[in-house]
């Protein structure tokens, strides 16, 4: 564009100056023809022309012929949303399509309104018999019903004719022993009888014995514990089947023994037993609450001779709570019921 518009100022000033050259041609002179001067020296650049842009808009040229169609362009953005069009026409009704799959049942809905009692339907015909059921459990005993009346004693009939006497029959059987007849009446006493002969001397019946009570005192309260309680106060000892010094009864005399013991149990608890010959037969315990507690036991044993029976603490020091004093005693005793 810029080399057009420089053309273009080139062309208009060599036209201005053949102008001026031709104005200013010299005059003809006596001589025929003269030669060319020497070429002047080139003049200055003249003023740039105006600037074409600023001049009047030509007329609208001719329509050029249709180009070649050029590459599809891009795909341009989406525009926007264009708005909702007028409803058409409401179109021919369509063909009903075909049925489709049964969807799930629906929640339950509200129960309707009961309807009108319908007409009682024919009597159905006679069904087969069914299983027999279950046996049912014993109902409860109806109440016992009155005791009905006594009914009017029939009249007593005539006795028949005495027959004659029959052949003796065979000898029975023993029959069952009669009841027992009443208390006769005491016979008359009898006459005194001799006296018989004196009878030679039998041996003297000797009574077995044997028998002990004893008791605790300051000095053997609160036993030690898992050997024989030495009770050191001999309420009743008269056969010494009772040793004191080991605190172990031994028997003598076989037979059925009845042995019992009261405790009185103060400051410690008490877990005592009754042993035969190592073996514990009996055991009592008392928890120790406060003040004075009591506790008791007994027992029948049978004993062969040489058998000892003991009492001891079964627990341990803290179970050894026998206690006795001038107002309190905790006894053991022993006795033969009867011999083997």
């Amino acid at each position: 564009m810029l080399d057009l518009r420089l053309c273009v100022a080139l062309l208009l000033l060599l036209m201005a100056v053949h102008s001026v050259a031709a104005d200013e041609e010299p005059k003809k002179s006596g001589f025929a023809c003269g030669h060319p001067g020497i070429p002047g020296d080139p003049g200055h650049n003249g003023l740039p022309g105006r600037d074409g842009r600023d001049g009047f808009k030509g007329e609208k040229g001719d329509r050029g012929e249709m180009g070649a169609s050029g590459p599809k362009g891009l795909d341009g953005t989406k525009g926007d949303k264009g708005d909702i069009g007028t409803e058409g026409l409401v179109g021919p009704k369509g063909r009903r399509g075909e049925n489709g799959e049964r969807g799930p049942p629906g929640k339950m809905g509200p129960q309707g309104v009961p309807g009108p009692m319908g007409l009682k339907g024919p009597k159905g015909e006679l069904g087969l018999p069914g299983p027999p059921g279950l046996k049912g459990d014993v109902g409860p005993i109806g109440p016992e019903g009155p005791k009905g009346e006594i009914g009017d004693q029939g009249d007593r009939g005539i006795q028949g004719p005495l027959g004659p006497p029959g052949r003796p029959g065979p000898k029975g059987d023993f029959g069952p022993p009669g009841n027992k007849g009443s208390i006769g009446y005491r016979g008359d006493r009898g006459a005194r009888g001799e006296s018989g002969e004196k009878g030679e001397k039998g041996d003297t019946f000797v009574l077995p014995k044997s028998a002990f009570s004893v008791g605790l005192t300051e000095q053997s309260k609160l036993p030690p514990a898992n050997s024989p309680i030495r009770f050191d106060k001999i309420l009743y000892n008269r056969q010494n089947h009772y040793d004191p010094k080991t605190g172990r009864f031994t028997c003598v005399e076989a037979g059925a023994y009845y042995f019992t013991y009261h405790i009185t149990v103060f400051s410690r608890n008490v877990k005592v037993a009754l042993v035969k010959n190592g073996a514990k037969v009996i055991h009592t315990t008392d928890n120790y609450q406060s003040s004075e507690d009591q506790a008791s036991g007994g027992t029948v044993l049978h004993l062969e001779v040489g058998d000892k029976v003991w009492l001891q603490v079964a627990g341990g020091e803290l179970f050894n709570g026998l206690f006795a004093d001038e107002d309190d005693d905790t006894p053991f005793s022993g006795f033969l019921i009867f011999g083997a």
